[in-house]
């Protein structure tokens, strides 16, 4: 007999745990750029590696879900996060020994294997709990998302203890806060090691994996599937940044990410019920368009502005990007039911193949660009002092020596260079999130597109797949006997 709330619970540790990792990984790149000498692009490229590995997870593990249960798959990211902290505490010993290189690749696989464990709890739990709920699949998709930025406060409030030279109670060495994701990692093992598991909606329902695969021919998924990456591209790849990037500007840059974590929580975990009954690309619409305004905004006010003053547009940020995952995943879910857990793992795994690839990477490398172009022009010989020896690249643009944060971190206020450099740091952060607002705004013009197409056909509808098989459009919602009735179903599964 299985137990639906734990079940639910086990799915809400993971994500808690992948969150707890991320904050405290976004808090920590500025040690490793300091103790190991990385660049911008360097860090963004270790970064990248924490999201890439999960894309290819979820969407391998999303092909065959269906056949082997979630249970093993769940199993199998538990012992691939405990294995990624171990690699990761190995960094400080490899560069003793070996050097930076070996310590990139180091912190790099170990980032990627958490990644990979990520994606493996991401390709089970959204089609599991869309098992577990099959009436209020958006509802419970955005309370099970709350997990991710609970994670994000957790990490972020442990990071402020603990982290860094601000940190408020004392510094640990860095490896220790990276290993607070393993108490919720350990609990959701425990649960999932116990409990019995459904079969996926998909599998009970008798739907095939070659109408699975059919779902992709839909203009419309293909479309929502290019948005995604933009979704992930923006969320993830600017979170993994915001530490970072207000560094020096706010007392402790990790409370800023806390701070959108919490309104995420929030409104993720209590505004289910208000997604459902509203035009949930409508909803999306307004969202990105809330993202870009707060992302140039806080570019344009970053290092002009009080902490008070930054809240302001980091609060339209953070009402901009809370909703946009879920309901991404609601809108599949409800539009192509068909597709089950192989067209969600789509979404997510294009989404962190874009936050990983291009998100971590590009913010890292506009960075670079603009910081060093900046110090160039201002002071030449300034730049000769502290550019990296080592050549970065992002996809088709120039090549840039980045600064090397093991030397800008040997700079003190007296130093003759210390102003040119921190003048030309702060162009950079901010040039990096006037350019990546340029991203949601580009969400908007597409789902503004979707508005007008469903518009045209009669309306958005949720689409239902019946006894035979066969697809039908409704704007029914459950009602309260309907939800207690599907709740004492699962239960008794």
């Amino acid at each position: 007999m299985q137990s639906t709330g734990k079940i639910f619970w086990a799915s809400f540790l993971t994500l808690i745990a992948a969150g707890m990792g991320f904050a405290i990984r976004s808090d920590v790149l500025a040690e490793w750029g300091a103790d190991f000498g990385f660049t911008q692009t360097d860090l963004g490229k270790i970064t990248g590696g924490g999201l890439t590995g999960m894309a290819f997870t979820i969407i391998g593990f999303s092909l065959f879900a269906d056949r082997i249960g979630y249970k093993p798959i769940l199993i199998g990211a538990f012992l691939l996060h405990v294995a990624s902290a171990a690699l990761t505490l190995a960094a400080t010993p490899v560069y003793e020994a070996y050097g930076q290189d070996a310590t990139f690749y180091c912190l790099y696989i170990g980032m990627f294997m958490f990644s990979l464990a990520n994606g493996m709890c991401e390709a089970a739990i959204n089609p599991l709990v869309a098992t577990l709920y099959p009436k209020q699949k958006t509802h419970y998709l955005n309370i099970l998302h709350a997990g991710w930025p609970g994670g994000l406060i957790l990490g972020g409030l442990l990071a402020y203890c603990f982290v860094g030279p601000n940190c408020v109670v004392f510094r640990m060495p860095w490896e220790a806060p990276m290993l607070f994701f393993l108490v919720p990692t350990a609990w959701y093992g425990f649960i999932v090691i116990k409990e019995k598991f459904p079969i996926s909606e998909a599998r009970a329902a008798g739907v095939k994996f070659g109408e699975m695969l059919a779902e992709f021919a839909a203009p419309v998924l293909l479309f929502l599937l290019v948005l995604h990456a933009m979704v992930g591209y923006v969320e993830l790849g600017t979170d993994s940044w915001i530490a970072n990037l207000m560094g020096g500007y706010i007392k402790n840059g990790v409370l800023l990410l806390v701070y959108t974590a919490g309104l995420m929580f929030v409104l993720r975990f209590f505004a289910g019920p208000i997604v459902e009954r509203i035009n949930p690309l409508g909803l999306l619409f307004c969202s990105a368009v809330l993202g870009c305004i707060g992302l140039f905004w806080m570019g344009t006010m970053l290092g002009n502005a009080t902490v008070w003053m930054i809240l302001i547009p980091a609060t339209v940020y953070g009402v901009g990007k809370t909703f946009l995952w879920p309901t991404m995943l609601g809108v599949v879910g409800e539009r192509f039911p068909k597709g089950g857990a192989l067209a969600m793992g789509a979404m997510g795994g294009i989404g962190m193949l874009s936050a990983g690839v291009l998100g971590g990477p590009g913010i890292g490398y506009t960075q670079d660009f603009n910081t060093s172009q900046r110090l160039e022009e201002l002071s030449p010989s300034a730049y000769k002092q502290v550019a990296s020896p080592e050549e970065n690249q992002f996809l088709f643009f120039p090549p840039v020596h980045g600064l090397d944060n093991a030397k800008v971190a040997e700079l003190t206020p007296k130093s003759p260079v210390y102003e040119e450099v921190k003048q030309a740091e702060t162009y950079g952060k901010k040039q990096a999130l006037k350019i990546t607002a340029a991203v949601p705004a580009c969400m908007a013009i597409g789902y503004l597109i979707l508005l007008i197409y469903f518009r045209a056909i009669g309306g958005y509808k949720l689409v239902e797949i019946g006894p035979g098989g066969e697809e039908r459009e409704t704007s029914h919602e459950p009602n309260a006997a309907e939800t207690i009735y599907e709740d004492s179903r699962a239960d008794q599964a």
